[in-house]
């Protein structure tokens, strides 16, 4: 009986047993409800493949797709003072910090670097979002005006991502400082020539709307992004009225002069190189001569579904919840 115990038995549990699948394979459209397969996804820049929804990007991803092969260099950033009012409401400020920290792997909420776009210099600066809900503190002040700078000293393009829930309450007066100091910031770049492209993507809201956000020689938006200063939900409540449909998102700021362009995620790339070059007196690039952007990692590594190209069986999806206002996270209008 030993060899049906120690064989037979183990041999035929491995053909029937169910294989584990890592949790990450897997990511559900905000809008749709459509289950997505990773690599799906990572190869589509983050874009919903069945409707177009445009999910959220890491800073980091979206250099890794915008600049030349992917390479990019850090520009240093000053730390301001950890926590200067000495805040606390559930949790003291710096646990907050240190929880975002360690949830997204960076600093603070925004990141810049300089690298080529289409082999052309530039200074860029993205918000994350999933810090705090993006939300604007000294960190963030000092990094723009780090970043332009950077921009100024070099003579080159300034492109800022903006994604943020507004000012941040922990900071503060301090965080609405912020405002006229990036405002002062985008004023080096006009003064000394050089183009500075703001790049809105869902959602930008706040006093972030309300001051560099809203200050680009051209302004772009990817599809869908809510913009505002007070969200759809406040303005309703306020003014006890219904508000027309898509107010304050993307297509509508278009369509009454708030914006010069709305561009998905996968032409984006193209359409900034030929702004920048453009706006800096340089020839039209030939898109097909020059060097591709790298893909980011998305999900789990190849080895865990031992590189196979096709998808496993999706998981069951819940039904698309209606859309809403993004999370406060620490922010504030």
């Amino acid at each position: 009986m030993n060899w049906i115990n120690n064989y037979v038995r183990p041999k035929i549990n491995s053909l029937f047993s169910r294989r584990e699948m890592p949790e990450n394979l897997w990511s559900k459209c905000d809008a749709c409800g459509t289950m997505l397969f990773h690599r799906e996804v990572s190869d589509n820049l983050n874009v919903c493949t069945s409707c177009g929804h445009h999910m959220a990007i890491l800073p980091r991803d979206r250099f890794i797709t915008l600049f030349d092969g992917g390479i990019f260099t850090e520009v240093e950033v000053p730390v301001p003072v950890a926590d200067p009012l000495q805040f606390r409401d559930q949790k003291r400020y710096p646990d907050r910090m240190r929880t975002a920290q360690r949830t997204t792997g960076e600093k603070e909420a925004m990141l810049v670097a300089e690298g080529e776009i289409g082999r052309t210099p530039v200074v860029a600066a993205a918000q994350d979002f999933s810090f705090m809900a993006g939300s604007m503190g000294m960190y963030v002040g000092n990094a723009i005006v780090a970043g332009a700078e950077r921009a100024v000293a070099l003579g080159r393009p300034f492109i800022l991502f903006s994604a943020a829930g507004g000012a941040r309450m922990q900071e503060g007066i301090l965080s609405l400082m912020q405002m006229p100091r990036t405002t002062v910031a985008v004023q080096m770049l006009k003064e000394a020539g050089l183009p500075y492209i703001v790049v809105l993507t869902h959602p930008t809201t706040g006093g972030v709307t309300a001051s560099y956000a809203m200050l680009g020689d051209v302004q772009i938006a990817e599809p869908g992004a809510l913009i505002c200063f007070a969200g759809p939900r406040v303005i309703e409540q306020t003014i006890r009225e219904k508000l027309p449909e898509g107010f304050q998102r993307a297509e509508y700021l278009l369509d009454h002069g708030m914006l010069d362009r709305v561009t998905p995620r996968g032409k984006l790339r193209e359409e900034l190189i030929t702004i920048i070059r453009m706006l800096m007196g340089l020839p039209p690039a030939v898109i097909a001569d020059l060097p591709p952007p790298a893909s980011f990692s998305h999900g789990p590594a190849r080895g865990d579904d031992e590189g196979s190209e096709t998808p496993p069986d999706p998981p069951r999806a819940l039904p698309a919840q209606p859309d809403a206002e993004p999370p406060a996270g620490g922010a504030k209008a």
